[in-house]
């Protein structure tokens, strides 16, 4: 099968959704939120860091106050482009501002079974499943860590789900589930020995890191201490906002973009001042909070224009952006899905997000389907294929072909049709049947997507990992896993 990954390059197609104003009056606001408001930074190597270089800190309360210029020089020290690189070198991912890519969404916690249709609790066999199926889908470009491996103890689950999915995919792994520090040293540990050494893995990260902040305005403690062990190790690492209008944000707009921005832009300073030049990107899932009952929503126009919007903040700070796309509000497959899905995917890509997560998730993220991640992977191909515009030269005007079918003739039998006709469009799930077809079936696209997924599970098999560094990924959770009891 295809090693090649589907991403987007060269938009023809484009959106402004923040004038440079806008941008530099939200940057403004953050700062000031940053200098006079404070971000929660509960972690005691966090807060050291933020005191030999100056900053305010009320230790009580672990808050952290930054002058406007600490945050600024800080910033300046982050690497603008770098590679996600991968098991197999032909799929490393150059984050370089000039391609779009997809990866699957994390870490949900129930799977609707690929085989049973029964909705329940994820296991670790499900992130292998995913990975095996996600090695196989071009429009995949790279895993976020699907579902949560909850058959595992809950202090080294984020280890057996990454060696699960390097065990079953060749593509780059970004994981947001290692959360505490013993967690961060043994998973650089086996990103090294997947990687070939500990200077190998500077050059080539095989392994990103998210951590989620705490909004509004607050860190984890434990994820500020596994990304500042990962920024060392030369792991690329972001902090994700999720800053939700009306709860943990304000209700406007703009407002909820400040506070995320403080607590992205704060640890991202964090990382910078503890080991300059590290790689890191923003990252960023901001909703609204749905005005009849305050739940997480997981689509909407707002979570469409947060999508565009926070792309550009991050071309403001000149790094990589990973944020969240698709991972609808649907409870299944249907209209609400295909429609959420499709105009966050495009709303992010017309700004060139640099990855964009959420393939496979229903429900705001919380379960897995087989069957949505196929239809999203179709998605991301539709977008990819809009974004491309429409290439107009002496070719495509097609003028000698028109000129020998004439009026009233048709274009099947031309050369030009037959050196051309793959470049249209040729969808997998969207149904163009007869409609006698249909009416005698009653089948559509969510049976066809799960029918591809069960086919890629049966027969796809991905390239393996070796033996004997497998058996060494296994003792270094084994020995995490000891050190606990």
């Amino acid at each position: 099968m295809s090693k090649n990954i589907k991403s987007i390059t060269n938009p023809k197609l484009q959106l402004k959704v923040l004038t440079p104003e806008d941008v530099r009056k939200i940057h403004d606001a953050t700062l000031q939120i940053i200098e006079k408001v404070g971000v929660r930074f509960p972690s005691q190597r966090a807060l050291e860091v933020w005191a030999e270089n100056g900053a305010e800190i009320d230790r009580d309360r672990m808050i952290v106050r930054a002058r406007p210029e600490l945050i600024e020089q800080a910033l300046d020290s982050c690497p603008p482009f770098y590679t996600l690189a991968a098991r197999n070198p032909q799929q490393d991912l150059p984050l370089d501002g000039n391609h779009v890519y997809a990866g699957t969404d994390g870490c949900g916690v129930e799977v609707i079974d690929i085989h049973t249709g029964v909705k329940r609790t994820s296991e670790l066999q499900d992130v292998r499943d995913i990975a095996r199926i996600a090695d196989a889908t071009e429009e995949v470009a790279f895993h976020w860590v699907p579902v949560s491996a909850q058959d595992k103890p809950h202090q080294t689950r984020g280890l057996h789900e990454i060696r699960a999915i390097w065990g079953n995919s060749t593509k780059h792994v970004q994981t947001e589930s290692v959360y505490s520090e013993h967690e961060a040293r043994a998973a650089i540990e086996m990103a090294s020995l997947i990687a070939g050494g500990k200077d190998q893995l500077r050059k080539r990260p095989v392994l990103s890191l998210m951590q989620c902040t705490a909004s509004p305005l607050g860190h984890d403690g434990g994820s500020l201490d596994a990304a500042l062990l990962a920024a060392e190790a030369g792991i690329p690492t972001g902090f994700m906002t999720m800053a939700a209008c009306l709860t943990t944000g304000p209700a406007t707009m703009a407002g909820n973009l400040a506070v995320g921005n403080a607590e992205v832009i704060a640890a991202t300073a964090m990382l910078q001042l503890a080991h300059p030049g590290a790689p890191v990107f923003y990252a960023a899932a901001q909703t609204a909070s749905d005005l009849r009952n305050g739940a997480y929503t997981g689509g909407g126009p707002e979570d469409f224009l947060f999508g565009a919007a926070t792309n550009v903040l991050a071309d403001y700070y000149n790094i990589p952006l990973s944020m969240g796309s698709f991972a609808t509000g649907a409870k299944e497959p249907n209209w609400q899905a295909g429609l959420e899905n499709s105009l966050s995917t495009f709303m992010a890509s017309l700004v060139m997000s640099d990855m964009l997560l959420g393939l496979g998730f229903l429900h705001g993220s919380r379960i897995w389907s087989f069957a949505e991640m196929m239809l999203d992977a179709e998605i991301f191909s539709i977008v990819h294929k809009m974004m491309q515009g429409i290439p107009v030269n002496a070719e495509t005007l097609a003028l000698e072909a028109i000129a020998a079918v004439g009026p009233g003739g048709n274009f099947l039998s031309q050369k030009h049709t037959r050196a051309h006709m793959r470049d249209l469009f040729l969808p997998q799930f969207m149904d163009r049947r007869p409609y006698t077809e249909w009416e005698s079936k009653k089948d559509d696209a969510r049976d066809w997507a799960l029918t591809k997924a069960r086919k890629l599970l049966a027969e796809h098999q991905p390239d393996p990992l070796d033996a004997a560094l497998d058996a060494e990924l296994e003792r270094i959770i084994a020995a995490e896993e000891k050190a606990l009891v």
